[in-house]
């Protein structure tokens, strides 16, 4: 099923994204984010061919809102969560650095993820139990054995609380910081080992669905403030802590538990 569903990623990625990059003209949404009109067209087309592959529910980031609930809260065992375009700012922008997101789930937890860039030709793949790649190779590529004083953090400061926020910057637990814009590819750059750090504030389904299957494939750890695990965390919008290395992780979780709220 994961070679099937590469190949409609791929196939829906040149037929729908490709071809609108840099051309593609934007609106906003209800929650004032940007949404292309490769969105719709690319979720559609998902949604066909996923379904000739696996005809189960397909959650889509470009649903309304009551909607994508109603599909959550229905869904018995199996559903597809979609987002077409992750990082549609980057898209319309032209910043490389967006993909397409697909990820089966089972009993609500990511059983298969596939993550794609079309503007870099990098593929991210991973089925539970059977390890995770980047275009056919072995994820990770780099695991580096680093202290937390050296590590590049990818974090997203947004949605941060302000004494959290103010205690990164003042405190700098970590070697240095980056932030592109698409939690997709940020769950994979963290499992390829091209960031050794996580944070986000507020990770919805579609954001994490497919990256954290690919993570935790590849070795990494991923929870929240509130819990160890991250899927074991209830609530719909939810933060992410993660890190390649299992002992890094301790070491980034605890410094930033230490400060929520402080």
């Amino acid at each position: 099923m994961l070679a099937d569903v590469v190949a409609a990623v791929r196939a829906v990625a040149h037929a729908e994204i490709t071809p609108r990059y840099l051309r593609a003209a934007a609106t906003r949404k209800y929650d004032g984010s940007l949404v292309s009109e490769a969105d719709p067209a690319a979720q559609q087309a998902l949604t066909a061919r996923l379904r000739a592959i696996l005809d189960v529910p397909v959650l889509g980031e470009e649903m309304p809102a009551e909607e994508q609930r109603a599909v959550w809260d229905r869904a018995s065992t199996e559903l597809w969560c979609v987002d077409p375009i992750d990082g549609t700012t980057n898209f319309v922008s032209g910043i490389p650095y967006f993909g397409v997101s697909v990820a089966l789930m089972r009993e609500r937890r990511p059983h298969l993820g596939v993550v794609f860039n079309p503007a870099t030709d990098e593929l991210f793949a991973a089925e539970h139990g059977q390890g995770a790649t980047l275009n056919g190779v072995a994820l990770p590529l780099r695991r580096a054995k680093v202290p937390l004083t050296q590590a590049v953090a990818s974090v997203e400061f947004k949605r941060l609380a302000r004494s959290l926020t103010r205690a990164l910057i003042e405190e700098r637990p970590y070697y240095s910081q980056r932030n592109y814009g698409a939690a997709a590819l940020d769950w994979c750059y963290v499992a390829a080992g091209r960031f050794d750090l996580y944070l986000h504030a507020s990770h919805l389904l579609w954001d994490c669905a497919a990256g954290s299957v690919i993570l935790d494939e590849a070795g990494g750890r991923a929870g929240t403030f509130a819990a160890e695990a991250f899927w074991d965390d209830p609530e719909w919008a939810r933060p992410v802590i993660a890190a390649l290395d299992p002992d890094l992780y301790v070491q980034w979780r605890e410094w930033l538990r230490a400060r929520v709220g402080a």
